[in-house]
């Protein structure tokens, strides 16, 4: 008995002396900073501890322009600045700031020579916004803005010189008083041009434009930051957060902040950089959104240049031949949707399948706006199918829908914007459903720039959505890839009458 008892306490004892052993750490995490990535060595790598993010004390801190004190005999770290004291003690899992107690998700540890803190501690106390990227394994962090001078009060703080405008030109309801909070924001992201709000319960958001600088103000009333919306997204100290846009040259950055605690508001600002249109869609099912996808009210200050034709323009000679551009969505920079898999990866066989069957019939000609993981714009891919006169056009997605969503939408969509491409929308989408399997979820109306810039029938493929673990499972397989390019084939010979 005592043999085993002294060798319980001898395994106590190196678990204490080594705290990382057993924890989940991963030999490729990053860290961002205001938009750079830090080095950080083999045993300042972030770690997983019960849930919470563990990151390297002194190496973020440092940054943020703390200076940071190591006494090896007490294992007490000290962080200093501007008359910010924090210290935290190896193993302890109560920390202390400007002289108060303050309880850890985690107590510190050492990985070799580096201490490892609590990511939400670091966010708190030193005013950074904070966030954790599980897919990529990436840390962000914003340094604080200071408060005088240096924020957008529209967005930090309740601004009440700005009101919506009233019937004439608003797109949303006025927010109602009250001072409970009745539903929760879990999850926002900006997809294919539009802002995609996630919420649980019933919200009737605000909508309208402030003109001074160009952006559109989403107020959510009687709503607060669900748990999982802190997990998704970075909120600060401030409760509030940004996201930089970098695929849509309109828009510049989605900010969202807690507006106003009585009642509860969620402000949500998209920052334009020019007056863009907009729909909102609120169906009461989980999901709001604000689609940019309308026509500018500012013409563009440059013309947009003609692109080269990927595949030559077909031969004069045959008039009855007609030509048929295939879109293989997003590419190169732009990886489209989805978490696992890239929506990229899925539309570019499926583009490159539609054009060998088509290679196949002598009466059709077939350019694609892209045959690699290359990134043309959304006015290259439109120009392109201007360009050669094209007779049909084709733009091959998948859908998804944004974390957090209380809903999991499963199917297959067809999307069309003007009135003489619907026909064509239902003949292919008829056939699409049959080749998928999965939910028929109908041939849509939308405001999309490849088939609003078209001048001839232009329809877009939603196929299934990657947000979806079945359909996405679906999706990639090589039978189902085949299924769908037979199907845009015979859809569009049905269409043509061949």
């Amino acid at each position: 008995m005592k043999k085993f008892g002294f060798l319980a306490l001898l395994l106590l004892l190196l678990v204490l002396v080594h705290p990382g052993t057993g924890y989940a750490g991963s030999a490729e995490t990053h860290i961002n900073l205001d938009g750079n990535d830090l080095k950080i060595s083999k045993e300042a790598q972030v770690q997983i501890v019960n849930g919470s993010v563990m990151v390297p004390l002194r190496l973020i801190t440092e940054q943020l322009g703390y200076t940071v004190k190591w006494d090896n005999v007490t294992k007490t770290a000290t962080i200093e600045q501007k008359g910010t004291t924090l210290k935290l003690i190896v193993n302890n899992a109560m920390a202390e700031a400007s002289g108060k107690q303050v309880k850890l998700d985690n107590p510190p540890f050492l990985s070799g020579n580096t201490t490892l803190v609590p990511l939400r501690f670091v966010g708190e106390q030193t005013g950074t916004t904070v966030g954790w990227d599980n897919v990529t394994k990436t840390v962000y962090l914003t340094s604080p803005v200071p408060e005088i001078g240096g924020s957008d009060p529209e967005i930090t703080v309740p601004d009440t010189s700005i009101t919506a405008p009233s019937d004439n030109g608003s797109n949303g309801n006025t927010a109602t008083d009250g001072n409970s909070s009745t539903a929760a924001v879990t999850n926002l992201s900006f997809v294919d041009n539009k802002l995609i709000v996630a919420v649980n319960g019933s919200v009737t958001p605000n909508v309208f434009t402030m003109t001074d600088k160009d952006r559109i103000v989403v107020d959510l009333p009687n709503t607060s930051f669900g748990d999982s919306f802190h997990q998704n997204l970075s909120v600060g100290k401030n409760q509030s957060g940004q996201l930089t846009i970098t695929e849509y040259p309109n828009v510049s950055t989605i900010r969202y902040s807690l507006f106003s605690s009585s009642p509860s508001t969620i402000r949500i600002v998209i920052d334009l950089n020019s007056a863009n249109n907009y729909s909102v869609t609120n169906a009461n099912d989980g999901l709001i959104i604000v689609d940019l996808n309308g026509t500018s009210t500012t013409p563009p200050a440059t013309t947009v240049p003609e692109v080269p034709v990927t595949t030559p323009p077909p031969s004069t000679g045959n008039t009855d031949k007609k030509i048929i551009v295939i879109d293989a969505g997003h590419g190169g920079k732009d990886p489209g949707t989805g978490s696992n898999r890239k929506e990229k990866d899925f539309t570019l066989p499926i583009a490159l399948k539609i054009a060998e069957l088509l290679k196949k019939e002598p009466n059709i000609e077939v350019v694609l706006t892209r045959s690699d993981d290359t990134y043309p714009t959304l006015q290259d891919r439109s120009n392109l199918a201007n360009k050669v006169n094209a007779d049909l056009f084709i733009s091959v997605h998948a859908n998804s829908i944004p974390v957090g969503s209380k809903s999991n939408p499963s199917g297959t969509e067809t999307y069309y914007t003007r009135k003489d491409s619907l026909l064509f929308a239902q003949t292919v989408h008829k056939y699409l459903t049959v080749a998928t399997g999965l939910q028929d979820r109908g041939v849509r109306q939308a405001n999309y720039h490849v088939t609003r810039e078209t001048k001839m029938p232009a329809i877009l493929l939603e196929c299934g959505y990657l947000s979806n673990t079945k359909d996405e499972a679906l999706l990639f397989t090589v039978d189902v890839q085949n299924r769908i390019a037979e199907a845009v084939v015979l859809g569009i010979k049905e269409y043509l009458g061949r």
